[in-house]
C-alpha cells in the first residue's frame, strides 16, 4: 500500500510491502470506465461501484456519505482502486446479478480459460469480498489495490499480516483490513499480487472496515458470506407482490433502491456517487448521496405496491423525524440520517470523471426554495395515512403545520424542482406542487375527520389553482410553461395529469403534451427543458432525462395511447445497461448514460410506469380501488 517509507512487518527483519522487486506491469489508463459500464454492489449502508474490467473504482465507508476511500471514478488509479483480472486479455466479458440479489458475477473468458469474479458487500459485515472462481483451464491472475483515503488524497499506513498474505491499512480515523488466499506484494505504493486461477478452486479476498481506535477488524469467512448474502437478498427480493409483464425490470430497480437504503435509518439516497457528469466534461456535477424529499411520494408507492410495506413504513418515518422543527427551515434534501448541514465545497485534487470538473462534495440546494417539497412532503403523509402506514392523528399537527407555513410563502419565487442556480422564478410547477399540499391537505382532513380551516384551505386551493392556470398557461403555445409569464417548455409539466391537478382528457393537458413532444423530444427521449433558452446559471448543456421519459410514458396511457406507451417503455428499458442499471440521464447521440449512478429517481419512475401500464391494460372492474385519474390523485393510487 502507499506512504513514504518503509513498514514495520510481523517479522524480526521487516522488508517493505511496497518493495520493487515484482515484475513490471503495463501501463493503465487513467481513464474511468463508461458509467454503464460498472455494476452496483451494496449492503445498505454504502455501495461500490465494479467495472467490467474487475476494478472496483468507488467506495465510500462505511457509509454512502463517507470520503471514499477508492475514488478513481473522478480521478486516476492513484485516487484508489482495486483491480482483479486475467493477466491477458479477455475475449469476452459477461456480468450478471445472481437472482433476486446485489451480488455480482463477471465472467472473463481468455485463451487459456474462463475464470468468474464474484464481487458483493456482505451484510452487517463492513465487508467487501472478492472470490475468484475459474471455470475451467487455468488462467494467470493479477491484482492491483491502490486504498486512498479522504477522497483518494490520504496515503495509508500498510503493515502486512498473516506472513503476507494480509495487510492493514490505518490513517487518520480509518482502518480497513484484507485478508487473502495468496501472498500480497507492495509496488510503487500499491499492493499486488500474482496468482493462478485453476478450475474448481476459489481464491478468497475479504476487506474489512472498522474506525482507527477500535481493534483490528476479524473479517467474515468468504464462503459463508456468499451464502448469507444470497439468502438475505433472494429472500427480501422473493417478497415482491409485482407479477406483471415487466417483472424483471421492476425487481431489478426494487433491488437497486433496497441498496440504496440507509439501513438505520430508512432513508435512500438519490444516488451512490457525487460529480458524473449531466454532459461528458461538462461542469453540470453534483453530489447525489443525500435524500430529497421530492422522491417521497414515488418512493412510497413504488415500495407498497410492490409488498414493501416495512420499508415504506421506515421511509416515512425517516420523512418524519428529518422535516420535524420549524416549517420555516424545511429543506429540499438532507443527509442520511436527517442531517441538515451538507455544505458544497469542491475538490481540487482530482480531475473529474474523464476530465468533468469540478468534483463537489455536499450540495448547495438544501439551502434554496423549493415550493415543490412541500406537495411532496404532504402528498406523502396523507398516503401514508390512505395506505394504514401510520394513525391519521400522529402526524397531523406536523402537517398542519406545514399548511400554515405554506399559507404566507406559497406566491414568492423560488428555485424550483430543478434547483436552478440563475434566481428564482414563480415557477409553474412549483405551484402546482402548492396546490397539491392544500388539496392532500383538505382530503385528509374530510377522510379521517381531522380539526382544519377548511374553508380557509379550500379557497386558498381554488386560488392557486386558478392563478396557475391563468399565469402558467401560455395561449400562444397552447401549453402551460415553465414560469408564470414564459413561453418555455419544462418537462416538470408532464406530472400536471399525474398529480391530480387537471384530468387528462384537459385540452390544456392535450396541448402541454403535445408540445414537450415536439420540442423537448429528442430521439423518442424527453429532456427536461433546453438548457440554451433557460436561464438556470450553469453553463454546459445535458442528455435527455431519465424520469421525464418515464413521465411521457405514463401521459401517454392516461390518453389511452396504449400502443406508444408501451413501445416508449420498452426503448426506455433498453437503456439499461447489461446488469439492468439506470442513470440520471442518457445521450442519444452518443449512446451514453449520464449523470449519477444508479439513479433512485430514474429507477422509481421505471416501477411507477410500470405499475400504471398493467393497471391501465387492466379491464376497469380489476383495477385498483379508488380515485381515477385526474380527479386530484395520482393515477397510481390505490
Amino acid at each position: 500500500m502507499a506512504g513514504g517509507h518503509a513498514r514495520p512487518s510481523h517479522r524480526s527483519h521487516p522488508r517493505s510491502l511496497h518493495d520493487s522487486s515484482e515484475p513490471e506491469q503495463s501501463p493503465v489508463s487513467s481513464q474511468a470506465d463508461a458509467i454503464e459500464d460498472y455494476a452496483l454492489i451494496g449492503d445498505c449502508h454504502s455501495a461500490a461501484l465494479v467495472s467490467k474490467s474487475g476494478s472496483i473504482d468507488w467506495l465510500c465507508w462505511p457509509r454512502f456519505d463517507s470520503p471514499a476511500c477508492f475514488a478513481a471514478l473522478l480521478g486516476s488509479p492513484d485516487n484508489g482502486r482495486w483491480r482483479i483480472m486475467p493477466v491477458e486479455p479477455p475475449t469476452q466479458v459477461t456480468r450478471r446479478y445472481w437472482p433476486g440479489t446485489m451480488i455480482l458475477e463477471t465472467l472473463f473468458e481468455t485463451a487459456s480459460g474462463s475464470v468468474a469474479l464474484i464481487d458483493f458487500m456482505a451484510v452487517e459485515k463492513d465487508s467487501l469480498v472478492r472470490i475468484v472462481e475459474a471455470r475451467d483451464g487455468s488462467v494467470p491472475m493479477q491484482l492491483d489495490l491502490a486504498l486512498r483515503f479522504e477522497y483518494g488524497s490520504a496515503i495509508p499506513w500498510v503493515t502486512r499480516l498473516n506472513h503476507g498474505s494480509g495487510i492493514r491499512a490505518i490513517v487518520g480515523p480509518y482502518q480497513v483490513v484484507l485478508h487473502s488466499d495468496v501472498k500480497l506484494h507492495g509496488r510503487a505504493m500499491t499492493t499486488v499480487a500474482s496468482f493462478t486461477a485453476e478450475a474448481g478452486q476459489r481464491t478468497r479476498f475479504v476487506m474489512t472496515h472498522a474506525a482507527s481506535h477500535l481493534a483490528q477488524p476479524v473479517p467474515p469467512d468468504a464462503n459463508q458470506a456468499l451464502d448469507d448474502t444470497d439468502v438475505v437478498w433472494s429472500g427480501w427480493s422473493g417478497r415482491c407482490s409485482y407479477r406483471g409483464a415487466y417483472r424483471t425490470e421492476v425487481q431489478r430497480s426494487l433491488l437497486t433502491l433496497k441498496a440504496l437504503s440507509y439501513y438505520p435509518t430508512g432513508g435512500i439516497v438519490a444516488a451512490p456517487t457525487t460529480s458524473l457528469p449531466e454532459q461528458l466534461a461538462g461542469s453540470r456535477n453534483w453530489d447525489y448521496r443525500y435524500c430529497w424529499l421530492r422522491d417521497a411520494t414515488f418512493t412510497l408507492l413504488a415500495l407498497m405496491h410492490a409488498g414493501y410495506r416495512e420499508e415504506a413504513q421506515a421511509w416515512g418515518a425517516w420523512l418524519r423525524r428529518s422535516v420535524a422543527g420549524s416549517p420555516a427551515q424545511l429543506q429540499t434534501l438532507y443527509g442520511l440520517g436527517g442531517e441538515r448541514a451538507v455544505p458544497e465545497w469542491e475538490v481540487p485534487w482530482l480531475a473529474g470523471y474523464q476530465g468533468a470538473a469540478p468534483v463537489r462534495v455536499g450540495n448547495a440546494a438544501s439551502t434554496q426554495l423549493q415550493l415543490d417539497v412541500y406537495g411532496e412532503l404532504i402528498d406523502a403523509m396523507y398516503q401514508e395515512m390512505a395506505l394504514g402506514l401510520t394513525r391519521p392523528a400522529s402526524s397531523w399537527p406536523l402537517q398542519r403545520s406545514l399548511v400554515t407555513h405554506l399559507e404566507k410563502i406559497w406566491d414568492r419565487p423560488d428555485e424550483s424542482i430543478w434547483e436552478v442556480r440563475g434566481g428564482a422564478q414563480s415557477f409553474t410547477f412549483s405551484k402546482v406542487m402548492v396546490w397539491v399540499a392544500l388539496d392532500r391537505a383538505v382530503r385528509g382532513a374530510e377522510s379521517f375527520s381531522l380539526p382544519a380551516p377548511l374553508e380557509r384551505w379550500k379557497a386558498l386551493r381554488s386560488h392557486i389553482h386558478e392563478t396557475i392556470c391563468r399565469d402558467g398557461f401560455n395561449p400562444q403555445r397552447n401549453s402551460f410553461v415553465q414560469y408564470f409569464g414564459g413561453d418555455a417548455l419544462d418537462a416538470s409539466l408532464l406530472l400536471l395529469p399525474l398529480v391530480g391537478f387537471l384530468p387528462p382528457e384537459d385540452p390544456r393537458i392535450r396541448g402541454t403534451v403535445e408540445a414537450i413532444g415536439c420540442d423537448l423530444m429528442v430521439d423518442g427521449l424527453v429532456r427536461r427543458y433546453h438548457t440554451s433558452e433557460v436561464h438556470d446559471g450553469l453553463t454546459g448543456g445535458e442528455g435527455v432525462f431519465l424520469a421525464c421519459s418515464f413521465w411521457y410514458v405514463d401521459n401517454l396511457v392516461l390518453q389511452e395511447r396504449h400502443q406508444e406507451a408501451r413501445a416508449m417503455f420498452d426503448r426506455l428499458l433498453a437503456l439499461a445497461n447489461d446488469v439492468g442499471l439506470l442513470a440520471e440521464e442518457y445521450d442519444p447521440l452518443g449512446c451514453r448514460q449520464l449523470g449519477n449512478f444508479p439513479q433512485a429517481f430514474s429507477h422509481l419512475a421505471l416501477i411507477n410506469t410500470a405499475l400504471n401500464l398493467d393497471t391501465h391494460a387492466a379491464p376497469a372492474t380489476q383495477r385498483s380501488q379508488g380515485s381515477e385519474p385526474g380527479d386530484g390523485a395520482p393515477p397510481s393510487e390505490p
